[in-house]
């Protein structure tokens, strides 16, 4: 279990009561709800489904955090009834839940600011460009050394941490820096927890990685946050202001859960869902994410309660949307 989600819980003060006013969970059946999925998603997840067996104790919520990809090849497969991802689904994703005759109802619960780090004894590298970022993690980068980087670093090899394959965090990544096909360089540490990452990071000064805001808030005296350069020109890092404004370019993100829409008609699933959309603004900013704006959390809401099925972020030809969230969720 991972130490942020305890962390957090025991901070939290839910109005359990006011929410149970309106709806009537001690009617729910005795029953279990899976999920399973990103580990960025996971704290937020696993925070609501503790606060959810408060009021909802016969309902046995259970959390699996294998990574997006993981989570979506379960969910596409019906093994479980929602999967957490850090990333928008995929065609191909899509096409195997149409496969296997399931459609789903596609929830978003949260910004993150994907942090790259550094040790704390690294003081040279005050910040970063996306250029330079790329040429670290690409495999045609040329960058062993800090000194390929920067004539002024020292020639001192870097060890280079991320994320599994099977992340959503590592296919943001990917994507924003090398490119869809491009090629992430092979010797890298990776790992699906990400306080394994943290922990290789903080035990080489010479280290670098990247990972969800809220590991990165919950050890900041483990790690160090690299300042990234934006297209303005600023050197920017990740904070509830700068994530929520778009500031800090291009690795603000939206979390999401994905719902099976068969399942969405079981009572303990439409209560755990409403119960988790009326709780993230507060959970989110608990666990260390930044809420979405309001107007996003009603158009979810809607959505919820209409049974909307899709994904927002994908065109009917089946290509991304990029944008604003507040302009894809109106």
């Amino acid at each position: 279990m991972l130490r942020i989600r305890n962390a957090a819980v025991a901070t939290l003060a839910i109005g359990a009561t006011a929410l149970a006013a309106s709806q009537d969970f001690k009617s729910l059946p005795k029953s279990s709800v899976r999920i399973d999925g990103s580990s960025t998603v996971y704290p937020i997840t696993e925070a609501v489904a503790e606060e959810f067996s408060k009021v909802a104790p016969q309902v046995n919520v259970t959390v699996g955090l294998s990574g997006t990809g993981g989570g979506f090849k379960r969910f596409c497969a019906g093994e479980i009834d929602i999967s957490d991802a850090s990333r928008p689904i995929k065609k191909s994703e899509v096409d195997q839940a149409k496969a296997s005759g399931i459609e789903f109802i596609e929830v978003p619960v949260a910004f993150d600011g994907l942090t790259i780090v550094a040790h704390p004894r690294n003081k040279f590298v005050d910040k970063l460009t996306v250029e330079q970022v790329t040429r670290i993690f690409s495999a045609n980068g040329g960058v062993k050394t800090w000194k390929d980087l920067d004539p002024a670093w020292p020639a001192q090899t870097i060890k280079v941490f991320s994320p599994g394959t099977d992340s959503g965090t590592f296919d943001y990544f990917r994507e924003v820096t090398v490119g869809k096909d491009g090629k992430m360089r092979s010797d890298m540490t990776v790992s699906e927890d990400d306080n394994v990452l943290v922990t290789g990071v903080a035990g080489d000064p010479n280290s670098i990685g990247f990972f969800g805001c809220a590991y990165y808030f919950e050890n900041k005296d483990k790690v160090r946050a690299v300042p990234i350069v934006n297209k303005k020109g600023e050197a920017i890092l990740p904070a509830h202001d700068t994530v929520t404004s778009g500031a800090y370019e291009p690795f603000s993100r939206p979390l999401f859960i994905y719902v099976n829409r068969k399942a969405a008609d079981r009572p303990e699933i439409d209560a755990l869902v409403r119960f988790y959309l009326e709780k993230a603004p507060k959970l989110v900013e608990e666990v260390g994410y930044v809420a979405l704006p309001e107007s996003v959390y009603g158009s979810a809401m809607t959505n919820w309660k209409n049974r909307r099925t899709g994904s927002q972020f994908m065109d009917a030809s089946g290509n991304p949307v990029h944008g604003p969230i507040t302009s894809i969720y109106k």
